[in-house]
């Protein structure tokens, strides 16, 4: 992998759509596009990708990684970037790559977690201990992974798991317990914050607003592809975490009840 690979990144598990293509450096090369994504995605993903080179006067071929979200969130949002990957990644083969480009899968909440760090960093705030990344599930859960914040980068401290909101703070609070120093604190980041606005009322830390972004898997890029993660094209799949799609209706009206039972108690 070169000193400054070129990098496309494609992020689609929430309901925006995140585009990038760069470097990954600082002060590197960088074309990028945000809009709605969700059902769109699928139709205006590759058309995007094409302005993005078209912008960038790079070819497929001369790529030299594509980065995708690979989960947890969005099940039709996590297929799409990952089967956009595989093919563009096959569509750049050759004599020279005869099984395309590598493709760096990239969990979707390290992305959000290094989004929130980047942000933070930029705002000139201080470094916090760690960074717990929120995404919402649906379906009354979160998904939740806790990261520590080094000076090397992002350290996971838990897999990412489903949580349900009223048991996200004694959960957050045992990883911390077992993984960091006594008064470590965490910065609370996602997208979770209105749509479980009763439940975690009382959950403790500051908290910031956060979207897992392709700026992000560019950054977090380089050094994962130094650390010998990128695959073959084939071999890259989604991470869903849960395998349950759809609630019945039981337990949609059972979901209903315990919310408007949390907003009246709240």
């Amino acid at each position: 992998m070169p000193a400054a690979p070129r990098l496309l990144a494609i992020e689609t598990s929430t309901d925006t759509l995140s585009v990038a293509l760069g470097t990954g450096a600082p002060d590197g090369p960088l074309w990028q596009h945000s809009g709605p994504g969700g059902a769109m995605a699928s139709t205006t993903l590759l058309p995007l990708v094409r302005q993005l080179l078209d912008a960038s006067g790079w070819a497929l071929s001369s790529l030299d990684a594509v980065v995708f979200g690979r989960g947890p969130g969005s099940f039709t949002g996590l297929r799409t970037a990952c089967a956009v990957a595989q093919g563009l990644a096959y569509g750049a083969q050759d004599s020279a790559r005869p099984e395309g480009l590598p493709v760096l899968p990239v969990d979707t909440l390290l992305a959000l977690a290094e989004e929130t760090r980047h942000a933070h960093q930029q705002a000139g705030e201080p470094a916090p201990d760690a960074i717990a990344a929120l995404l919402d599930a649906r379906m009354g859960e979160l998904y939740v992974a806790l990261y520590s914040n080094t000076p090397a980068g992002l350290v996971p401290l838990s897999p990412a798991q489903l949580c349900a909101p009223a048991d996200l703070a004694a959960h957050l609070d045992g990883q911390l317990r077992a993984s960091l120093p006594p008064g470590a604190t965490a910065l609370l980041a996602g997208n979770v914050f209105e749509a479980y606005a009763a439940a975690l009322a009382g959950l403790p830390g500051p908290r910031r607003p956060a979207l897992p972004g392709a700026n992000a898997l560019l950054r977090l890029a380089p050094a994962l592809l130094a650390a010998g993660h990128g695959q073959r094209a084939h071999d890259a799949l989604p991470l869903y975490v849960r395998d349950k799609v759809a609630q019945t209706t039981d337990e949609r009206e059972r979901q209903r009840v315990a919310t408007a039972t949390a907003a009246t108690v709240s």
